[in-house]
């Protein structure tokens, strides 16, 4: 979980970097340090709670800090999405920064797509209103990466801690 964090991490300092709106990239920055804080903390309780066993006081400490995480990526996600809509520059030739942007054009397109059939299969009410009954959801990030989730069943429980993952390589 805390290699992830990082990898979510390194996903919004690279898009944060690209953003061309400035409170955007700021509001990823923000999310990208409080990843950062929570995995440093969940990296500390699970070394504690390897050390003393069985505490419930740690095992609640460690659901929390998880728990945490877990909010603290879908935060660092909503603001990606937001930050792709506005707009980003182009990416050096860095391959970590392509990949990324490669994933939100992805997912961009995604977006575009399924609005594009919305419009066109408009179920609006008399009052122009589009009903919510039978609508599909738009595609978000989150969905993104759940989709690309299966891929990464192969990796191993326990990978070594210097093996440099790449920033897409593992996904949630």
């Amino acid at each position: 979980m805390v290699s992830d964090g990082q990898v979510v991490v390194k996903f919004g300092n690279i898009l944060a970097k690209h953003c061309l709106d400035q409170r955007c990239s700021t509001d990823l920055l923000r999310a990208s340090e409080h990843i950062q804080s929570i995995s440093s903390q969940l990296s500390i309780v699970a070394r504690v709670k390897a050390v003393t066993g069985e505490s419930k006081a740690s095992s609640e400490l460690l659901l929390s800090n998880v728990q945490n995480l877990i909010q603290a990526v879908q935060h660092v996600l909503r603001a990606a999405e937001a930050a792709c809509v506005k707009g980003l520059g182009q990416p050096s030739a860095d391959p970590e920064e392509e990949e990324v942007a490669a994933f939100c054009q992805q997912w961009r397109k995604n977006l575009t797509q399924h609005r594009a059939k919305e419009a066109l299969n408009s179920d609006r009410d008399e009052l122009g209103l589009r009903k919510t009954r039978g609508a599909k959801a738009e595609p978000t990030l989150m969905s993104l990466v759940q989709e690309q989730t299966p891929r990464s069943r192969n990796i191993p429980k326990h990978p070594s801690p210097r093996k440099e993952h790449r920033v897409m390589d593992r996904h949630l």
